[in-house]
């Protein structure tokens, strides 16, 4: 992001008994996170990254609680493709986008409409991509 100092953060709420095996696939509280820029949205979390422009929020809304073995580590639904990065089963927001985003995979051929991430602050997040949204219209 070009001025990551101006953007503002949200962090992963981990489930402590989950820390370990995300671990294991290189996803850390220290390498997870949400920023929201000027202009673009910004997710890590571990090895994936999701970017697009603000502009492309179409939505926010907050989802959970869910099972365990559907919620943690990434996933994609056979459903509809959209991405998630879960790091705990408790609650998260469900971002979607007007146009599909890039982010499971490295050659951007998998692109998906929503974006599920289990955040430390899900009700702050998804107000804040509320406005986003709102403001693009």
């Amino acid at each position: 992001m070009a001025s990551e100092s101006a953007a503002e953060c949200f962090e992963f709420a981990f489930d402590r008994r989950m820390a370990r095996p995300l671990a294991l696939l290189g996803i850390r509280p220290d390498n997870c996170r949400l920023m929201l820029g000027p202009s673009r949205l910004e997710v890590h979390y571990g090895p994936w990254t999701v970017r697009t422009t603000l502009d492309n929020v179409a939505g926010a809304e907050l989802t959970g609680p869910y099972s365990v073995w559907r919620a943690i580590g990434p996933r994609v639904s056979m459903a509809d493709r959209g991405l998630t990065f879960g790091t705990n089963a408790a609650r998260g927001v469900c971002i979607r986008f007007h146009e599909p985003v890039a982010g499971i995979e490295p050659t951007g051929r998998v692109r998906h409409p929503g974006l599920t991430l289990t955040l430390a602050d899900p009700d702050l997040a998804a107000l804040r991509l509320r406005e986003v949204s709102a403001l693009a219209r």
